[in-house]
């Protein structure tokens, strides 16, 4: 026994849908992310540390990518629009348990591109896809209490809210609850 322990891939993963197509990012879209993460609405909810500093684009896409997939824990993709192939917002996976096949999606879309139901639709693409063709058992959302739009994307998606987590992250103003939504293949069947 050589004491190693394997660490397992994200999956690849592309799914599309009438309007859009989710893919995974490459340096080619550092610009169109960058943009995305400068949003001041965006930032206001998105979970890293003010004293980090704006996201760079093109780490994002490149060298924090591929370090998300060597570790196991998720990867990030690119929700692209098919009317005119543009880059309209990002997906996210992370906290991937492997044992229990549990995973976390995130996602930020383009002040242009709010309010069409784009984030709903690639969230429950990519959920679906986790759940049904890459053998995930549990896909989960958290939002910080106050991110209504986040809120309704949960629940166009399909996931459940199951609870609060008290002081659970943290977003630019500082530390916050965080609401836990889920969806479990056993929500495909009903």
């Amino acid at each position: 026994m050589s004491g190693h322990i394997a660490v397992r891939r994200f999956p690849v993963l592309t799914v599309s849908t009438p309007r859009m197509h989710v893919r995974r990012l490459d340096a080619a879209d550092a610009d169109a992310v960058s943009e995305i993460f400068a949003d001041k609405q965006t930032e206001r909810w998105l979970p890293f540390a003010r004293e980090a500093g704006q996201i760079d684009g093109l780490a994002w896409c490149t060298e924090m990518a591929q370090e998300r997939r060597d570790s196991g824990g998720g990867d990030h993709y690119g929700v692209v629009r098919r009317e005119d192939d543009e880059l309209v917002g990002c997906l996210w996976t992370k906290r991937t348990d492997w044992a229990g096949r549990v995973t976390e999606v995130s996602y930020a879309i383009a002040p242009q591109a709010r309010g069409f139901g784009l984030a709903a639709e690639a969230v429950d693409a990519v959920a679906i896809a986790l759940l049904l063709e890459h053998g995930f058992q549990r896909v989960e959302l958290r939002v910080a209490p106050g991110n209504t739009a986040s809120r309704r994307v949960a629940e166009k998606a399909g996931f459940t809210y199951e609870g609060l987590l008290r002081n659970a992250g943290y977003v630019h103003s500082g530390r916050v609850d965080l609401e836990v939504w889920s969806l479990v293949l056993a929500d495909l069947r009903q």
